[in-house]
């Protein structure tokens, strides 16, 4: 290889790296763009600088477009619109902290429904004929007591994924941690004596 060659190939490579350098700086910075109006009248924007007989011309910064989106995933916002979930609990210590953890930990949207307050009681007394809570409703399906396995086995014949998405926000309070995922136990509480459930 002569060295004229070589001259030439390392020329060629830094011209590369510069167009490649280049480029990516200009997709993460702002664009500049062009408003102005032509002889004919017309509002042009370009990106490139008006000819010498517009009339009006502008230079606008643009920042890179950004569209906002579900937290969702698609799979994840199917599922909720066929099977909506929906908690009924109360503050009835580990059991119904454990339930609510699960979705949680899912990342599963749902609504909750607190047995103790206001029509609760008798929502989930319509749904399930009696008091018996946490109970998870998924669609039209319902089970009550918590027991992680069948709980899991219903978010996952409904569609809902394993996993939660990715957090964009910071982390706040963890919630307390499930009870072992191998426990094939079912915890239900029962309510209280005439007089409602505990505060």
């Amino acid at each position: 290889m002569t060295t004229a060659s070589i001259r030439t190939a390392v020329t060629a490579a830094v011209a590369l790296l510069a167009c490649v350098a280049s480029a990516l700086a200009a997709g993460q910075a702002s664009q500049q763009v062009y408003r102005y109006v032509d002889p004919d009248g017309r509002v042009v924007y370009s990106d490139k600088p008006p000819p010498p007989d517009a009339r009006d011309p502008q230079a606008k910064r643009i920042g890179r477009n950004t569209i906002e989106t579900s937290d969702l995933s698609y799979t994840a916002a199917m599922a909720q619109e066929r099977f909506p979930v929906t908690l009924y609990s109360f503050a009835c210590g580990t059991v119904c902290d454990s339930a609510s953890a699960l979705l949680n930990k899912r990342g599963i949207p749902h609504t909750m429904v607190d047995v103790s307050a206001g029509d609760g009681a008798d929502k989930l007394k319509r749904l399930t004929g009696g008091l018996d809570a946490p109970a998870l409703q998924v669609g039209d399906q319902y089970t009550t007591g918590f027991n992680e396995n069948r709980w899991q086995n219903m978010l996952s014949d409904a569609g809902y994924p394993k996993t939660p998405p990715p957090r964009t926000a910071p982390v706040g309070k963890a919630p307390p941690a499930a009870p072992d995922a191998n426990s094939a136990t079912t915890q239900t509480v029962a309510p209280p004596s005439k007089g409602g459930y505990p505060q």
